[in-house]
């Protein structure tokens, strides 16, 4: 696969450092990896994974079909991957694609392993959350994680309305029409007594079908989580997801 990330010759390139003032607005995470967007041939690809433990670049056949790319533009490949774990997956074979990560700033990629890390000369950092790399013209591009500040839970598409049945309250998307609500609501309303409304609803959950166990070590003494400070903008954030 070619890659066409750096500029001339005597470009110099930047420094790319990464300092407390790139962990502003990042939420603290469980090791979540580094997922970021790119265009692909014209078309948005909203989940790009930067996995610096491949030694390959990987596009999945699903993305493929989705971005509608010709079968005449891919090179057949005879070899496979091969995991960690010694499972093979077979390689249908291999594309060169134009990707932009900014408007000024295109290459060409066709995943995000080290070989296209290497040549683009991009360095990520899980802990901040986005990865930069060298401009065309020599400078410092970010690029942020897909869903930074934008983790939302699911929820109902448009306008919400509220119902009540035997003080039991719920919401339905009011995009699903008139007629559609009422059947929803005739179903909960005939079966209101299967629905969990609160913890109190369900005290006979047998520990043999469904128990959650923590594994911890009776000899290390117990020790409370530091509290988290969260700015005016984040904490609105959690209130609105709890």
């Amino acid at each position: 696969m070619l890659l066409e990330a750096r500029g001339h010759d005597d470009t110099p390139d930047p420094d790319l450092n990464f300092t407390k003032a790139d962990l502003v607005g990042v939420v603290p995470h469980d090791n979540d990896p580094v997922v970021i967007s790119v265009v692909m041939v014209g078309r948005k690809v909203h989940r790009a994974l930067i996995d610096q433990g491949s030694s390959a670049d990987v596009l999945f056949w699903s993305t493929c079909v989705n971005l509608r790319l010709s079968l005449d533009q891919m090179r057949s490949h005879d070899g496979c991957l091969v995991g960690f774990a010694g499972d093979q997956v077979e390689v249908q074979g291999y594309i060169d694609l134009r990707t932009t990560f900014m408007d000024e700033e295109a290459t060409k990629i066709s995943s995000s392993g080290r070989p296209s890390l290497n040549r683009l000369g991009a360095v990520a950092s899980t802990k901040h959350m986005k990865m930069k790399l060298p401009s065309l013209k020599g400078k410092v591009v970010e690029v942020l994680e897909a869903e930074l500040g934008h983790r939302q839970r699911p929820g109902p598409a448009g306008d919400i309305r509220e119902w009540e049945i035997e003080g039991k309250l719920f919401k339905l998307s009011a995009s699903l029409g008139q007629e559609l609500q009422d059947q929803i609501v005739g179903v909960i309303a005939r079966h209101l007594d299967m629905f969990a409304w609160s913890s109190t609803d369900m005290p006979g959950i047998i520990p043999d079908f469904l128990c959650h166990m923590l594994t911890m070590d009776n000899r290390v003494r117990p020790i409370v989580q530091r509290r988290r400070k969260f700015n005016e903008e984040r904490r609105l954030i959690i209130k609105t997801e709890t």
